[in-house]
């Protein structure tokens, strides 16, 4: 069977993110610039080979200083370490839904990761462009990616979680 490469549709995509705030409230915040292609034998995403790339210095939580503080080597390095990458190593039926295992890359530490994945379908645009799209959600330790910065208030309470929540919905187009 022939194989089929799908390009990520970036105007229909998004890479969330959450993370507990002093352990009592919630920050969110998205990577602006993401790159993906899924290849597949035909339209069967069952065994397809997804590659996925978020450009760091894009993160976005909507306040620049904390966006700065992300940046910098507290957090990402985003002038060392400019890419977060994924890259899939097994698909598998789940539910009513899939899993995704793959390789998840963040400051140049790689480790398995594990994400559920809904597949909303395929449907052909108004210019006769054919569109897969799909819901992802996983949650990593930050920690083991060497994402270690941490505080604690003069309480003795832990100012940003270890767990990090994702909300990634992606839409692709037929090469």
């Amino acid at each position: 069977m022939s194989k089929t490469v799908w390009n990520l549709d970036p105007m229909h995509s998004e890479v969330n993110f959450r993370v507990r705030h002093l352990l009592i409230s919630t920050v969110s915040g998205k990577f602006e610039r993401i790159n993906s292609t899924v290849t597949t034998d035909g339209e069967d995403f069952t065994q397809a080979e997804v590659a996925f790339s978020a450009d760091v210095a894009s993160i976005n939580t909507g306040v620049g200083d904390r966006d700065n503080h992300l940046r910098s080597d507290d957090f990402f390095n985003a002038e060392k370490f400019p890419e977060i990458r994924f890259k899939s190593t097994a698909i598998s039926k789940s539910g009513n839904g899939y899993q995704v295992d793959g390789d998840l890359t963040v400051r140049d530490v790689t480790r398995p990761v594990s994400f559920s994945v809904e597949n909303g379908g395929t449907m052909v645009d108004f210019y006769g462009n054919t569109k897969a799209g799909f819901e992802l959600q996983g949650t990593i330790n930050r920690k083991e990616f060497g994402l270690m910065w941490d505080a604690v208030t003069e309480a003795g309470g832990v100012v940003v979680s270890d767990e990090v929540k994702f909300q990634v919905n992606l839409q692709y187009a037929k090469a």
